[in-house]
Protein backbone atom coordinates (compact mmCIF):
# COMPACT_ATOMS: atom_id res chain seq x y z
CA UNK A 1 0.00 0.00 0.00
CA UNK A 2 3.07 2.14 0.81
CA UNK A 3 4.70 1.65 -2.81
CA UNK A 4 1.37 2.13 -4.16
CA UNK A 5 0.79 5.84 -2.46
CA UNK A 6 4.01 6.99 -3.47
CA UNK A 7 3.90 6.29 -6.98
CA UNK A 8 0.58 8.10 -6.80
CA UNK A 9 2.35 10.85 -5.09
CA UNK A 10 4.85 10.82 -7.77
CA UNK A 11 2.59 11.09 -10.67
CA UNK A 12 0.70 13.75 -9.41
CA UNK A 13 2.75 16.29 -7.55
CA UNK A 14 6.42 14.98 -7.89
CA UNK A 15 7.50 13.33 -5.32
CA UNK A 16 10.89 14.58 -5.55
CA UNK A 17 10.16 18.53 -5.07
CA UNK A 18 13.09 20.88 -6.40
CA UNK A 19 14.30 24.26 -5.55
CA UNK A 20 14.79 25.91 -9.04
CA UNK A 21 11.19 28.27 -8.41
CA UNK A 22 8.49 28.67 -6.06
CA UNK A 23 5.43 27.67 -6.99
CA UNK A 24 1.98 27.64 -5.08
CA UNK A 25 1.57 24.99 -2.00
CA UNK A 26 -0.62 22.46 -2.54
CA UNK A 27 -3.57 19.90 -1.06
CA UNK A 28 -4.44 17.23 -3.36
CA UNK A 29 -6.26 14.26 -2.88
CA UNK A 30 -4.91 10.93 -3.95
CA UNK A 31 -7.44 8.16 -2.59
CA UNK A 32 -10.13 7.64 -0.18
CA UNK A 33 -8.95 9.87 3.06
CA UNK A 34 -5.52 9.91 1.53
CA UNK A 35 -4.11 13.66 0.20
CA UNK A 36 -0.85 14.67 -0.61
CA UNK A 37 0.17 18.30 1.01
CA UNK A 38 3.54 20.58 0.11
CA UNK A 39 4.79 23.25 -1.82
CA UNK A 40 8.29 23.16 -3.96
CA UNK A 41 10.93 22.34 -1.49
CA UNK A 42 8.56 19.22 0.55
CA UNK A 43 5.62 17.11 0.26
CA UNK A 44 4.27 14.92 2.59
CA UNK A 45 1.22 12.09 2.10
CA UNK A 46 -1.48 12.07 5.21
CA UNK A 47 -3.43 8.84 5.44
CA UNK A 48 -6.80 8.79 7.51
CA UNK A 49 -3.68 8.95 10.65
CA UNK A 50 -0.25 9.04 9.49
CA UNK A 51 1.66 11.30 7.47
CA UNK A 52 4.24 9.36 5.66
CA UNK A 53 6.44 9.39 2.49
CA UNK A 54 8.12 13.04 3.90
CA UNK A 55 10.15 14.03 0.66
CA UNK A 56 12.58 16.59 0.81
CA UNK A 57 15.45 17.09 -0.87
CA UNK A 58 15.45 14.20 -3.08
CA UNK A 59 15.37 11.98 0.41
CA UNK A 60 12.42 10.56 2.37
CA UNK A 61 12.52 11.66 5.85
CA UNK A 62 9.80 9.10 7.47
CA UNK A 63 11.29 6.04 5.76
CA UNK A 64 10.11 2.93 7.93
CA UNK A 65 9.21 5.20 10.71
CA UNK A 66 5.89 6.10 11.94
CA UNK A 67 5.53 9.66 10.68
CA UNK A 68 3.77 12.17 11.89
CA UNK A 69 0.18 12.34 14.24
CA UNK A 70 -1.85 13.47 16.46
CA UNK A 71 -2.95 11.87 20.03
CA UNK A 72 -4.12 12.41 23.27
CA UNK A 73 -3.97 10.08 26.49
CA UNK A 74 -0.20 9.07 25.37
CA UNK A 75 -0.52 6.87 22.49
CA UNK A 76 -4.35 5.75 23.15
CA UNK A 77 -6.14 7.61 20.73
CA UNK A 78 -5.20 8.79 17.82
CA UNK A 79 -7.09 11.29 15.51
CA UNK A 80 -8.51 10.20 12.69
CA UNK A 81 -8.72 12.38 9.82
CA UNK A 82 -11.95 12.60 7.71
CA UNK A 83 -11.39 15.07 5.46
CA UNK A 84 -9.34 18.24 4.13
CA UNK A 85 -9.91 20.92 2.72
CA UNK A 86 -8.21 24.56 2.28
CA UNK A 87 -10.03 26.93 4.42
CA UNK A 88 -7.97 30.24 3.55
CA UNK A 89 -5.49 31.39 0.94
CA UNK A 90 -3.65 34.42 0.62
CA UNK A 91 -0.05 36.28 0.25
CA UNK A 92 2.04 37.52 2.76
CA UNK A 93 4.84 39.60 1.94
CA UNK A 94 4.94 38.21 -1.81
CA UNK A 95 4.98 34.60 -0.65
CA UNK A 96 1.37 32.45 -1.40
CA UNK A 97 0.04 30.21 1.33
CA UNK A 98 -2.92 27.94 1.84
CA UNK A 99 -4.25 27.09 5.30
CA UNK A 100 -5.27 23.14 5.42
CA UNK A 101 -7.99 22.29 7.75
CA UNK A 102 -7.42 18.00 8.11
CA UNK A 103 -11.28 17.29 10.11
CA UNK A 104 -11.65 14.91 12.82
CA UNK A 105 -14.13 14.47 15.60
CA UNK A 106 -11.89 16.16 18.00
CA UNK A 107 -11.49 19.03 16.27
CA UNK A 108 -8.80 20.38 12.94
CA UNK A 109 -5.12 19.71 12.68
CA UNK A 110 -4.03 22.90 10.58
CA UNK A 111 -0.68 23.19 7.82
CA UNK A 112 -0.62 26.42 6.72
CA UNK A 113 1.89 26.02 3.93
CA UNK A 114 3.79 29.41 2.38
CA UNK A 115 5.86 29.02 -0.73
CA UNK A 116 9.13 28.86 -0.66
CA UNK A 117 9.22 27.69 2.90
CA UNK A 118 10.65 24.19 3.98
CA UNK A 119 8.78 23.10 6.46
CA UNK A 120 4.73 24.35 7.70
CA UNK A 121 3.34 26.20 10.37
CA UNK A 122 0.99 24.47 12.41
CA UNK A 123 -2.24 24.84 14.66
CA UNK A 124 -4.57 22.78 16.16
CA UNK A 125 -8.42 23.95 17.21
CA UNK A 126 -10.65 22.20 19.47
CA UNK A 127 -14.31 20.97 18.94
CA UNK A 128 -14.85 17.73 21.10
CA UNK A 129 -11.76 16.58 23.02
CA UNK A 130 -12.58 14.99 25.93
CA UNK A 131 -11.75 16.00 29.66
CA UNK A 132 -7.43 14.92 28.64
CA UNK A 133 -4.15 15.22 30.31
CA UNK A 134 -1.63 14.49 27.73
CA UNK A 135 -2.49 16.28 23.74
CA UNK A 136 0.60 16.40 21.48
CA UNK A 137 1.73 16.34 17.93
CA UNK A 138 4.67 15.01 17.06
CA UNK A 139 6.73 13.45 14.25
CA UNK A 140 8.34 10.13 14.04
CA UNK A 141 11.32 9.95 11.56
CA UNK A 142 13.85 7.96 10.18
CA UNK A 143 16.32 6.89 12.48
CA UNK A 144 19.36 7.06 10.14
CA UNK A 145 18.37 10.17 8.69
CA UNK A 146 18.32 12.58 12.16
CA UNK A 147 20.38 10.24 15.05
CA UNK A 148 20.67 13.73 17.12
CA UNK A 149 18.19 14.98 19.36
CA UNK A 150 18.81 18.85 20.56
CA UNK A 151 16.75 21.03 23.42
CA UNK A 152 17.65 23.92 24.88
CA UNK A 153 19.74 22.07 27.78
CA UNK A 154 21.14 18.93 25.88
CA UNK A 155 22.58 18.13 22.48
CA UNK A 156 23.94 14.60 21.92
CA UNK A 157 23.04 11.28 19.76
CA UNK A 158 19.81 9.53 20.99
CA UNK A 159 20.97 6.18 22.58
CA UNK A 160 21.48 3.75 19.62
CA UNK A 161 18.40 0.95 19.31
CA UNK A 162 20.90 -1.98 20.03
CA UNK A 163 21.44 -0.75 23.85
CA UNK A 164 17.69 -0.84 24.83
CA UNK A 165 18.13 -4.14 26.56
CA UNK A 166 15.04 -5.91 27.84
CA UNK A 167 16.64 -7.77 30.58
CA UNK A 168 17.89 -4.42 31.70
CA UNK A 169 14.60 -2.63 31.59
CA UNK A 170 14.56 -1.19 35.15
CA UNK A 171 11.28 0.89 34.91
CA UNK A 172 9.27 3.02 32.83
CA UNK A 173 11.42 3.92 29.52
CA UNK A 174 14.53 3.23 31.76
CA UNK A 175 17.06 0.71 31.23
CA UNK A 176 20.41 0.20 32.61
CA UNK A 177 23.06 0.14 30.03
CA UNK A 178 24.86 -2.28 28.97
CA UNK A 179 27.91 -1.56 30.35
CA UNK A 180 26.06 -1.25 33.81
CA UNK A 181 27.62 2.09 34.25
CA UNK A 182 24.11 4.34 34.14
CA UNK A 183 20.91 4.66 32.22
CA UNK A 184 19.45 5.44 29.27
CA UNK A 185 16.05 7.36 29.43
CA UNK A 186 13.81 9.21 27.08
CA UNK A 187 13.41 11.59 30.17
CA UNK A 188 16.65 12.54 30.28
CA UNK A 189 15.73 14.83 27.21
CA UNK A 190 12.84 16.92 29.17
CA UNK A 191 13.57 20.57 28.88
CA UNK A 192 11.53 24.27 30.67
CA UNK A 193 8.70 24.94 27.82
CA UNK A 194 8.39 28.22 28.32
CA UNK A 195 11.37 28.97 27.43
CA UNK A 196 13.03 26.64 24.83
CA UNK A 197 13.47 28.41 21.78
CA UNK A 198 14.38 25.56 19.20
CA UNK A 199 14.31 21.95 19.25
CA UNK A 200 14.60 18.75 17.53
CA UNK A 201 16.24 15.51 15.57
CA UNK A 202 18.50 16.09 13.14
CA UNK A 203 22.08 14.65 11.55
CA UNK A 204 24.64 15.49 9.04
CA UNK A 205 22.54 16.51 6.08
CA UNK A 206 19.02 16.78 7.67
CA UNK A 207 17.50 18.49 10.40
CA UNK A 208 13.64 18.72 11.72
CA UNK A 209 12.94 21.37 13.84
CA UNK A 210 10.04 22.77 16.42
CA UNK A 211 9.94 26.95 16.78
CA UNK A 212 7.43 27.43 19.18
CA UNK A 213 7.19 31.36 20.02
CA UNK A 214 4.06 31.72 21.36
CA UNK A 215 3.68 30.52 24.73
CA UNK A 216 -0.01 31.17 26.07
CA UNK A 217 -1.70 27.58 24.39
CA UNK A 218 0.54 25.58 27.04
CA UNK A 219 -0.69 24.45 30.03
CA UNK A 220 1.49 25.23 33.30
CA UNK A 221 3.40 28.40 35.13
CA UNK A 222 6.99 29.00 34.73
CA UNK A 223 8.13 25.82 35.95
CA UNK A 224 6.31 23.49 33.57
CA UNK A 225 8.40 21.24 32.18
CA UNK A 226 8.54 18.53 29.22
CA UNK A 227 9.83 15.53 27.46
CA UNK A 228 10.90 16.90 23.75
CA UNK A 229 13.15 14.07 21.44
CA UNK A 230 13.51 10.58 22.52
CA UNK A 231 14.65 7.56 20.70
CA UNK A 232 11.32 4.94 20.33
CA UNK A 233 12.43 2.08 22.21
CA UNK A 234 10.41 -0.45 20.48
CA UNK A 235 11.43 0.01 16.87
CA UNK A 236 13.88 3.03 17.05
CA UNK A 237 12.63 5.85 15.25
CA UNK A 238 13.84 9.03 16.01
CA UNK A 239 10.91 10.96 17.98
CA UNK A 240 10.11 14.88 18.14
CA UNK A 241 7.58 15.39 20.29
CA UNK A 242 5.19 18.80 20.38
CA UNK A 243 3.47 18.31 23.73
CA UNK A 244 1.17 21.39 23.70
CA UNK A 245 -1.05 19.95 26.59
CA UNK A 246 1.64 17.70 28.42
CA UNK A 247 1.57 15.89 31.92
CA UNK A 248 5.24 14.12 32.57
CA UNK A 249 6.47 15.48 35.19
CA UNK A 250 2.74 16.55 37.00
CA UNK A 251 0.67 15.35 39.63
CA UNK A 252 -2.54 16.56 37.82
CA UNK A 253 -3.47 17.79 34.82
CA UNK A 254 -6.84 16.89 33.29
CA UNK A 255 -8.88 19.70 31.60
CA UNK A 256 -11.68 20.63 30.01
CA UNK A 257 -11.51 22.72 26.67
CA UNK A 258 -14.12 25.40 25.52
CA UNK A 259 -14.91 24.90 22.08
CA UNK A 260 -11.90 26.80 19.62
CA UNK A 261 -9.72 26.23 22.02
CA UNK A 262 -6.68 26.98 19.93
CA UNK A 263 -2.84 25.28 20.18
CA UNK A 264 -0.65 27.78 18.13
CA UNK A 265 0.45 28.40 15.65
CA UNK A 266 4.24 27.07 15.56
CA UNK A 267 6.53 26.28 12.96
CA UNK A 268 7.97 22.68 11.88
CA UNK A 269 10.89 23.60 9.94
CA UNK A 270 13.24 21.22 8.13
CA UNK A 271 17.04 22.14 7.15
CA UNK A 272 20.37 20.30 5.73
CA UNK A 273 20.88 20.23 10.52
CA UNK A 274 22.11 23.17 10.80
CA UNK A 275 21.51 24.26 14.31
CA UNK A 276 23.20 28.13 13.42
CA UNK A 277 20.36 27.92 11.20
CA UNK A 278 17.30 26.64 12.90
CA UNK A 279 18.79 29.38 15.61
CA UNK A 280 18.21 31.93 13.12
CA UNK A 281 14.99 30.81 12.01
CA UNK A 282 13.75 30.86 15.72
CA UNK A 283 14.82 34.59 16.64
CA UNK A 284 13.21 35.67 13.73
CA UNK A 285 10.00 33.41 14.19
CA UNK A 286 10.59 34.81 18.19
CA UNK A 287 10.15 38.56 16.73
CA UNK A 288 7.77 38.09 14.30
CA UNK A 289 5.31 36.43 17.42
CA UNK A 290 2.22 37.25 17.10
CA UNK A 291 1.92 36.50 13.51
CA UNK A 292 0.53 39.48 11.20
CA UNK A 293 -0.53 36.76 8.74
CA UNK A 294 -2.43 34.57 10.92
CA UNK A 295 -6.59 35.30 10.51
CA UNK A 296 -8.20 34.85 13.33
CA UNK A 297 -10.09 37.42 15.54
CA UNK A 298 -9.83 36.18 19.07
CA UNK A 299 -5.72 35.85 17.81
CA UNK A 300 -5.53 39.13 17.05
CA UNK A 301 -7.18 40.90 20.36
CA UNK A 302 -4.70 41.26 22.53
CA UNK A 303 -4.04 44.12 25.02
CA UNK A 304 -1.12 43.98 27.75
CA UNK A 305 -1.09 44.44 31.50
CA UNK A 306 1.53 46.14 33.51
CA UNK A 307 1.93 46.74 37.45
CA UNK A 308 4.08 46.65 40.24
CA UNK A 309 4.39 44.67 43.49
CA UNK A 310 5.10 45.76 46.81
CA UNK A 311 5.86 43.44 50.07
CA UNK A 312 3.82 44.41 52.80
CA UNK A 313 7.38 45.00 54.56
CA UNK A 314 8.14 48.06 52.04
CA UNK A 315 10.48 45.71 50.06
CA UNK A 316 9.76 45.61 46.12
CA UNK A 317 9.17 42.16 45.13
CA UNK A 318 12.13 42.46 43.15
CA UNK A 319 12.24 39.22 40.35
CA UNK A 320 9.32 37.59 41.69
CA UNK A 321 7.66 34.71 39.33
CA UNK A 322 4.50 36.46 37.75
CA UNK A 323 1.96 34.48 36.19
CA UNK A 324 -1.19 35.41 34.48
CA UNK A 325 -4.16 32.79 34.30
CA UNK A 326 -7.52 31.30 35.26
CA UNK A 327 -9.57 34.00 37.26
CA UNK A 328 -10.58 32.69 40.52
CA UNK A 329 -8.51 29.66 39.88
CA UNK A 330 -9.16 25.89 42.16
CA UNK A 331 -6.22 24.77 40.41
CA UNK A 332 -2.32 25.62 40.80
CA UNK A 333 -0.65 27.77 38.34
CA UNK A 334 1.01 24.49 37.00
CA UNK A 335 -2.15 22.50 36.60
CA UNK A 336 -4.10 25.27 34.68
CA UNK A 337 -4.38 24.09 31.25
CA UNK A 338 -7.99 24.84 29.78
CA UNK A 339 -7.42 28.61 28.11
CA UNK A 340 -4.43 30.63 27.64
CA UNK A 341 -1.73 31.45 30.16
CA UNK A 342 1.30 33.87 30.46
CA UNK A 343 4.40 33.93 32.51
CA UNK A 344 7.01 36.54 33.59
CA UNK A 345 9.26 37.84 35.94
CA UNK A 346 9.24 41.10 37.99
CA UNK A 347 12.80 43.42 37.77
CA UNK A 348 14.23 45.19 41.06
CA UNK A 349 11.71 46.91 41.59
CA UNK A 350 9.13 44.70 41.32
CA UNK A 351 7.17 46.11 38.19
CA UNK A 352 6.17 43.76 35.39
CA UNK A 353 4.34 43.47 32.56
CA UNK A 354 2.78 40.89 30.26
CA UNK A 355 2.50 41.45 26.45
CA UNK A 356 0.18 40.10 23.60
CA UNK A 357 -2.22 39.08 26.15
CA UNK A 358 -5.14 37.77 24.42
CA UNK A 359 -8.46 39.49 25.57
CA UNK A 360 -10.01 37.59 28.79
CA UNK A 361 -10.49 37.58 32.38
CA UNK A 362 -7.30 36.74 34.45
CA UNK A 363 -6.55 36.27 37.75
CA UNK A 364 -2.81 37.24 38.29
CA UNK A 365 -0.16 35.07 40.99
CA UNK A 366 3.16 35.64 42.11
CA UNK A 367 5.51 33.80 44.53
CA UNK A 368 9.14 33.89 45.30
CA UNK A 369 11.80 33.12 42.62
CA UNK A 370 14.60 33.55 44.76
CA UNK A 371 17.35 36.29 45.43
CA UNK A 372 16.29 39.25 47.23
CA UNK A 373 13.13 38.19 48.46
CA UNK A 374 14.37 34.74 49.41
CA UNK A 375 12.38 34.62 52.79
CA UNK A 376 8.99 35.38 51.43
CA UNK A 377 6.55 32.13 51.91
CA UNK A 378 3.81 33.82 51.15
CA UNK A 379 1.86 34.08 47.44
CA UNK A 380 -0.20 36.80 45.53
CA UNK A 381 -3.53 36.32 44.24
CA UNK A 382 -5.18 39.08 42.47
CA UNK A 383 -8.61 38.35 40.38
CA UNK A 384 -11.60 39.99 37.73
CA UNK A 385 -7.98 41.52 36.06
CA UNK A 386 -9.94 42.60 31.95
CA UNK A 387 -7.58 42.30 29.16
CA UNK A 388 -9.20 44.14 26.01
CA UNK A 389 -7.98 44.44 22.81
CA UNK A 390 -5.19 47.22 21.87
CA UNK A 391 -5.47 48.49 25.56
CA UNK A 392 -2.99 48.33 28.59
CA UNK A 393 -4.38 47.22 31.65
CA UNK A 394 -2.51 49.05 34.45
CA UNK A 395 -3.31 47.43 37.68
CA UNK A 396 -0.95 50.28 39.40
CA UNK A 397 1.01 48.92 42.82
CA UNK A 398 -0.38 45.77 44.32
CA UNK A 399 0.29 44.86 47.97
CA UNK A 400 1.91 41.53 48.72
CA UNK A 401 1.61 40.39 52.06
CA UNK A 402 4.30 38.79 53.75
CA UNK A 403 4.65 36.76 57.20
CA UNK A 404 5.02 38.97 60.20
CA UNK A 405 6.20 36.15 62.57
CA UNK A 406 10.33 36.07 63.29
CA UNK A 407 12.20 33.54 61.67
CA UNK A 408 14.40 31.10 63.68
CA UNK A 409 15.93 29.08 60.99
CA UNK A 410 15.81 28.97 56.96
CA UNK A 411 17.09 26.37 55.37
CA UNK A 412 17.14 26.81 51.33
CA UNK A 413 15.86 29.75 49.34
CA UNK A 414 11.93 29.80 49.04
CA UNK A 415 11.75 29.52 45.00
CA UNK A 416 9.95 26.49 44.42
CA UNK A 417 13.22 24.35 43.17
CA UNK A 418 15.77 22.88 44.71
CA UNK A 419 18.42 25.23 43.47
CA UNK A 420 21.28 25.55 45.90
CA UNK A 421 20.63 21.88 47.55
CA UNK A 422 23.29 19.54 46.61
CA UNK A 423 22.61 18.04 43.28
CA UNK A 424 19.88 20.68 42.78
CA UNK A 425 19.61 21.70 39.57
CA UNK A 426 22.11 19.04 38.14
CA UNK A 427 21.57 18.37 34.34
CA UNK A 428 18.87 15.32 34.24
CA UNK A 429 20.20 12.18 35.57
CA UNK A 430 18.06 9.23 36.30
CA UNK A 431 18.25 7.37 39.78
CA UNK A 432 20.59 11.15 40.72
CA UNK A 433 18.72 11.23 44.04
CA UNK A 434 20.06 7.58 45.14
CA UNK A 435 23.38 9.82 45.61
CA UNK A 436 21.65 11.41 48.21
CA UNK A 437 22.40 9.91 52.11
CA UNK A 438 20.12 8.62 53.98
CA UNK A 439 21.21 10.40 57.35
CA UNK A 440 21.53 14.09 57.25
CA UNK A 441 22.42 16.83 59.89
CA UNK A 442 22.53 20.16 59.24
CA UNK A 443 23.79 23.02 61.78
CA UNK A 444 21.99 26.15 61.38
CA UNK A 445 24.50 29.08 61.64
CA UNK A 446 27.69 26.67 60.22
CA UNK A 447 26.30 24.44 57.37
CA UNK A 448 25.93 25.45 53.77
CA UNK A 449 22.77 25.53 51.80
CA UNK A 450 24.85 22.60 49.74
CA UNK A 451 25.21 20.38 52.90
CA UNK A 452 21.79 19.91 52.30
CA UNK A 453 20.41 17.17 49.40
CA UNK A 454 17.69 18.45 46.47
CA UNK A 455 16.12 14.97 47.61
CA UNK A 456 15.55 11.97 50.51
CA UNK A 457 14.95 8.45 49.31
CA UNK A 458 15.80 6.12 52.18
CA UNK A 459 14.89 5.24 55.13
CA UNK A 460 16.49 7.28 57.70
CA UNK A 461 16.77 10.87 59.91
CA UNK A 462 17.21 14.09 57.79
CA UNK A 463 17.89 17.12 61.46
CA UNK A 464 18.44 20.77 61.66
CA UNK A 465 19.47 21.46 64.18
CA UNK A 466 19.45 25.19 65.93
CA UNK A 467 19.88 26.82 68.63
CA UNK A 468 17.49 29.33 70.87
CA UNK A 469 19.12 31.42 73.43
CA UNK A 470 16.08 32.28 75.64
CA UNK A 471 12.17 30.97 74.63
CA UNK A 472 10.92 33.10 77.17
CA UNK A 473 11.49 36.34 74.93
CA UNK A 474 8.48 35.48 72.71
CA UNK A 475 6.23 34.55 75.82
CA UNK A 476 3.40 36.54 73.30
CA UNK A 477 3.80 33.92 71.10
CA UNK A 478 3.19 30.68 71.99
CA UNK A 479 2.64 29.26 68.82
CA UNK A 480 5.30 28.23 66.19
CA UNK A 481 5.15 27.37 62.50
CA UNK A 482 7.33 24.77 60.79
CA UNK A 483 6.87 25.31 56.87
CA UNK A 484 7.47 22.94 54.80
CA UNK A 485 7.80 23.75 50.74
CA UNK A 486 8.55 20.97 48.45
CA UNK A 487 9.79 21.19 44.95
CA UNK A 488 8.24 17.97 44.00
CA UNK A 489 7.18 14.65 45.72
CA UNK A 490 6.90 11.08 44.03
CA UNK A 491 4.89 8.56 46.05
CA UNK A 492 5.92 6.04 47.75
CA UNK A 493 7.69 7.89 50.90
CA UNK A 494 5.94 8.85 53.69
CA UNK A 495 7.86 10.91 56.86
CA UNK A 496 7.28 11.98 60.54
CA UNK A 497 8.76 15.61 61.39
CA UNK A 498 9.26 15.30 65.11
CA UNK A 499 11.01 18.33 67.40
CA UNK A 500 13.04 17.52 69.98
CA UNK A 501 11.22 13.93 70.02
CA UNK A 502 7.79 15.28 70.02
CA UNK A 503 6.09 14.57 66.79
CA UNK A 504 4.48 17.69 65.43
CA UNK A 505 3.13 16.13 61.66
CA UNK A 506 3.63 13.79 59.16
CA UNK A 507 3.63 13.74 55.31
CA UNK A 508 1.67 10.43 54.46
CA UNK A 509 2.25 9.19 50.56
CA UNK A 510 -1.90 9.11 49.37
CA UNK A 511 -3.31 11.80 51.35
CA UNK A 512 -4.51 14.91 49.76
CA UNK A 513 -1.41 17.24 48.45
CA UNK A 514 0.76 14.39 48.59
CA UNK A 515 0.04 12.54 44.92
CA UNK A 516 2.15 11.31 43.19
CA UNK A 517 4.23 13.50 40.58
CA UNK A 518 6.53 11.48 38.56
CA UNK A 519 10.14 14.26 38.87
CA UNK A 520 12.56 12.28 41.01
CA UNK A 521 12.17 8.85 38.96
CA UNK A 522 12.14 10.30 35.67
CA UNK A 523 15.37 12.58 35.93
CA UNK A 524 14.34 15.83 37.29
CA UNK A 525 16.78 17.12 39.26
CA UNK A 526 15.02 20.91 40.14
CA UNK A 527 11.19 20.68 40.23
CA UNK A 528 8.31 18.76 40.12
CA UNK A 529 4.88 20.06 41.48
CA UNK A 530 5.19 22.61 44.04
CA UNK A 531 3.57 21.72 47.35
CA UNK A 532 3.71 23.35 50.53
CA UNK A 533 2.89 22.15 54.38
CA UNK A 534 2.26 24.23 57.84
CA UNK A 535 2.59 22.10 60.87
CA UNK A 536 1.96 24.19 64.24
CA UNK A 537 2.77 23.53 67.83
CA UNK A 538 3.39 25.16 71.03
CA UNK A 539 6.54 26.72 71.92
CA UNK A 540 6.55 25.73 75.77
CA UNK A 541 5.91 22.10 74.91
CA UNK A 542 8.28 21.34 72.50
CA UNK A 543 11.23 23.88 72.45
CA UNK A 544 13.54 24.84 74.88
CA UNK A 545 16.51 27.35 75.41
CA UNK A 546 19.70 25.86 73.97
CA UNK A 547 20.27 23.41 71.49
CA UNK A 548 16.90 21.85 69.76
CA UNK A 549 16.59 19.83 66.45
CA UNK A 550 13.61 19.23 63.75
CA UNK A 551 13.74 15.83 62.19
CA UNK A 552 12.41 14.31 59.18
CA UNK A 553 12.15 10.85 59.94
CA UNK A 554 11.60 8.45 56.49
CA UNK A 555 9.67 5.78 57.80
CA UNK A 556 8.37 4.20 54.25
CA UNK A 557 9.89 4.63 50.90
CA UNK A 558 9.96 2.97 47.19
CA UNK A 559 13.37 3.13 44.76
CA UNK A 560 14.01 6.44 43.32
CA UNK A 561 11.16 8.19 44.65
CA UNK A 562 10.78 10.26 47.74
CA UNK A 563 10.58 14.37 48.68
CA UNK A 564 12.30 17.08 46.47
CA UNK A 565 13.15 19.81 48.60
CA UNK A 566 12.38 23.81 48.15
CA UNK A 567 12.65 25.48 51.71
CA UNK A 568 12.27 24.35 55.24
CA UNK A 569 11.48 27.85 57.85
CA UNK A 570 10.79 27.46 61.08
CA UNK A 571 8.67 30.89 62.68
CA UNK A 572 6.93 32.04 65.57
Amino acid sequence: MKAIILSIAATLVGAVPTKSHKSKPFLNQVGDRTWIIGNELWNLTQGPQYGVQLFYKDHDCVGDAVGHYVSYNGAASDLNWTSASIVNQGSYRGDDYIDIAFTASEGEMHWVIFSGLAGAYQYFVNRALPVLGEFRTLWRLDNTTFPLGKTNLRDEALPPLSDYIATNKVQDETWLQPDGDGYITKYDFTDWIRTQTYYGVYGESFGSWYINPGKDYYNGNHLKQELMVHRESATGDAVQLNMIHGTHFMASSSDVFPDGKMWGPWLWYLNDGSKEDAAKKAKKEFTSWPYEWFEDEGYKSRGSVTGQLILSDGRPAANAAVFLGDNNPNKTALDMGSNYYYTAYANAQGRFKFTDVRAAQYGLQAWSNGSKIADVTTSFLHNNIAVAKSRNTNLGSLKWNVSKKTKIFQVGDFDRTSYGFQYGGAPHQHALVASCPANLVYRVGQSKTSDWCFGQTYLGNWTISFNLPDTRKHTTARNVTLIVSLAGYSSGSSSIIWANGQQIGNLTSGTPGLLNDPSLYRSMTTAGEWRYFEFEFNADDVLKKGDNEVTFQLTRNSTWHGFMWDSVVLEW
